[in-house]
Parts: structure tokens; C-alpha cells; sequence
């Protein structure tokens, strides 16, 4: 049976701790998409990663395998979540799954942040094979380390779809003034 698993991002631990701020699997669309999913009989996890400001991969790779996947799940990454699908796609070379769809992908390309979370490890090249289709989310105004994380894998991965969008930001809510992303669901509802 279909399931999808969707992967927040990476906060500042301002944004983490600040009382004023919902959990990170309850921010932006991904309660709305979460629950357009389950309307069309997709059952769909949202994983809460703990102190996901300071992106610890045993933390986010725990949180993450208990669920299930496998090749009708479709994974579905919001920056460092993103990231994090590229790799635990790049490690698992014998895992196959459905489709895969990095919002913003982010793979801290200038070394900053990520205290050896994406430093360990060689993007797969060919890990769209092992897919129904990898698709990448980019605005055109997103950060410079975004912009670049997409430029690497459209020069680098075989086979991914690219959609561009024009002044979407980060996707997050202050750059959309929306909690929907009916792009997005499309995609994922594309047979």
C-alpha cells in the first residue's frame, strides 16, 4: 500500500526553542499536504526530529526508520529534509522506493552548519534509478547555499525533474502567505 513519509527542515535553535513557534513537522504546508494526503488515501508520516537545530544524523535516522519504507513509499523533503532523503537514498543503494520530491534541497554545500551530517558520505549519482522519479522544488529567490545544492545535483544526478518557481523563497509560510501548496500536491499525485 502507498504511504508517504514528509521531512521537515533544519531550524536555528532560536527558531526551535522560541515558545511562539510550532513544532517543525506542524510548520509551513506540511500539515495541509499531510492531511490532502490522507484524502486520497495516502497514509502519511511526519517524523518530529529532536533538536533537529543541530542536525545530528543518528537523531534524524532514528526518528526517521520508524516508519516504514519501501517501494510505495514517497518521500518528501523540505530542505535539510531534503538532504537528508538524498542521502539516506546515497547510503542505501539496495533500497527502492516511489517517488521522491526535494522541496528546496539543502546540502550545506559551503561546510557551515552541518557539523559532519552531510560530510560523511558521496551523493549516489544514480540514485533516481532506484525511484519512481526524483523531482526538485527551486525558487528562484532562495538562499545562496539552496541555489547551489541545486546547481550540484542537476549538473551531477541522472534523471531528476526540475521545476522552478519564480519568488516562492524557501517555501516556508512567511515566503508563500500560505499554509497550501497545491503544486506540490499535484506532483505527488501525478500517476
Amino acid at each position: 500500500m502507498k504511504n508517504a513519509i514528509i521531512l521537515h527542515g533544519g531550524p536555528s535553535k532560536e527558531e526551535y526553542y522560541d515558545p511562539e513557534v510550532l513544532s517543525m513537522s506542524n510548520l509551513h504546508w506540511i500539515p495541509w499536504l499531510q492531511g490532502q494526503l490522507l484524502k486520497h488515501d495516502i497514509p502519511t508520516a511526519t517524523p518530529e526530529v529532536p533538536w533537529s537545530f543541530d542536525r545530528n544524523w543518528k537523531v534524524w535516522l532514528k526518528e526517521v526508520e520508524r516508519y516504514d519504507i519501501g517501494p510505495e513509499t514517497i518521500l518528501i523533503g523540505h530542505s535539510t529534509g531534503a538532504g537528508f532523503w538524498i542521502k539516506y537514498l546515497s547510503i542505501n543503494k539496495n533500497l527502492k522506493v516511489d517517488k521522491v520530491i526535494l522541496v528546496a534541497p539543502w546540502l550545506d554545500p559551503d561546510k557551515e552548519h552541518t557539523k559532519n551530517f552531510f560530510d560523511d558520505f558521496e551523493i549516489d549519482l544514480d540514485f533516481p534509478s532506484r525511484t519512481k522519479g526524483v523531482t526538485i522544488f527551486n525558487s528562484d529567490n532562495d538562499q545562496e547555499s539552496v541555489l547551489k545544492t541545486v546547481r550540484i545535483l542537476r549538473e551531477k544526478v541522472k534523471d531528476l525533474k526540475y521545476k522552478e518557481f519564480h519568488n516562492y523563497g524557501h517555501f516556508c509560510y512567511s515566503d508563500l502567505k500560505t499554509d497550501r501548496f497545491p503544486e506540490l500536491l499535484e506532483e505527488v499525485l501525478i500517476k
